[in-house]
């Protein structure tokens, strides 16, 4: 008999535990855990590390201060981090194992829209708060109310792209590489197209070609596009692929210029583009070379610590995880109840309508999605991303 009272003891005594672990932060915890779903390893690495970086220097700053001060008291936070692997379905089991194992009140990422539209679905499907802070693509957030983003969307984007490529270069005539498995690229590929043929006329993209994720040879594609004598070439590709493209367009004899996208600006460019990158254009989210005030700050603490220059990835980070944390602060106090507390997050998140980033200026109407300028980039001899212009939402 006292063998089962034992027995019983300990399974109640498991059974409070485990009750006590769903509570994620709560009146009887210190600690708020916020969640990470980011590309750790795979095609886009550099991404998920700078993500990583910027969050964690935001984290010590907080906790070195004594935590997050939610309605008069202060907690720690604790960032756990999951690796997606820069793969859809790893997304998707990275923001299950956050909500379900880990009980994060909010997720930051993923990133990349391939990986960010099915986690999305999930975050929004299981009522859990996420911000991705660089997935420009409209079907990330649509009709998901649970999901936000720090960054411009690819309907902005795209013109961006059109109309600076059409002044810089005089440009008629246009032709596109992209990424067929990728929805960011896919999808800005076709904004691109739709944009430049409403303003040069039906045809003026004289060559239109695709690739997969995992080429490692552009030549056929490339050649294709070459014969075709396009002004310029739009690539809104991720890095790795660019360096790539860009050079094996020169070894094929092409001299004539390259417009870039977002996807371009991760401090990796360079170490694997070089020189065959150097002079080229690309829309992005912020201009490191000249920043001023807060963005310059972070700048360059993130290069002090880390040893490189912060891309977009990492400014985007601190804006996104900035976010969630105004927003837990907002709410006013820490549920016990973690689905609670998500809904008090979400509810918070919704109710911003202008937020100061380091990125930008971001104001909200109603949607997840911040009205934001977007900035375009040169790159300098020396390597750097040097701002060459602004634009904004009209």
């Amino acid at each position: 008999m006292k063998t089962m009272t034992v027995k019983v003891l300990m399974a109640v005594l498991a059974l409070s535990l485990g009750a006590f672990a769903l509570m994620g932060c709560g009146k009887d915890s210190d600690t708020i855990k916020v969640g990470f779903n980011l590309e750790l390893t795979g095609d886009i690495p550099k991404v998920g590390e700078a993500s990583k970086f910027a969050a964690e220097m935001l984290k010590e700053d907080i906790n070195a201060a004594g935590g997050l001060e939610v309605g008069g008291k202060k907690y720690k936070l604790e960032f756990i981090y999951q690796d997606n692997e820069a793969k859809a379905e790893s997304a998707v089991n990275a923001a299950l194992k956050l909500i379900n194992q880990d009980n994060v009140v909010a997720i930051v990422g993923p990133n990349s829209s391939k990986q960010a539209i099915p986690a999305g679905a999930t975050c929004n499907d299981s009522q859990v708060p996420m911000v991705t802070p660089w997935s420009t693509n409209p079907d990330t957030t649509k009709d998901r109310p649970w999901v936000f983003r720090a960054c411009f969307l690819d309907p902005f984007q795209g013109p961006v792209a059109v109309n600076f490529a059409s002044k810089q270069f005089g440009a008629k005539t246009s032709a596109v590489i992209f990424d067929i498995a990728n929805d960011y690229s896919k999808g800005l590929a076709e904004i691109f197209k739709a944009e430049w043929e409403k303003k040069n006329g039906e045809g003026s993209v004289v060559g239109f070609e695709s690739h997969g994720t995992k080429d490692q040879d552009f030549s056929a594609q490339l050649t294709k596009i070459i014969a075709a004598k396009p002004d310029f070439i739009f690539v809104p590709d991720n890095y790795n692929q660019v360096a790539l493209i860009v050079k094996q367009a020169h070894d094929l004899g092409y001299q004539g210029p390259f417009m870039g996208s977002d996807a371009w600006g991760s401090a990796e460019l360079m170490t694997l583009c070089g020189k065959d990158c150097i002079g080229q254009f690309f829309s992005t989210h912020y201009a490191a070379a000249g920043a001023q005030g807060a963005t310059k700050e972070f700048i360059d603490r993130y290069n002090s610590k880390y040893k490189y220059v912060p891309d977009d990835v990492a400014a985007l980070t601190w804006d996104a995880t900035r976010l969630v944390l105004q927003a837990i602060q907002s709410a006013g106090k820490v549920e016990k109840d973690i689905k609670a507390q998500r809904k008090l997050v979400r509810d918070a998140l919704a109710n911003i309508k202008e937020f100061a980033g380091i990125t930008g200026n971001m104001k909200f109407a109603g949607t997840g999605d911040p009205n934001k300028c977007a900035v375009v980039v040169q790159i300098s001899p020396e390597g750097k991303f040097e701002f060459k212009e602004s634009v904004c939402p009209e």
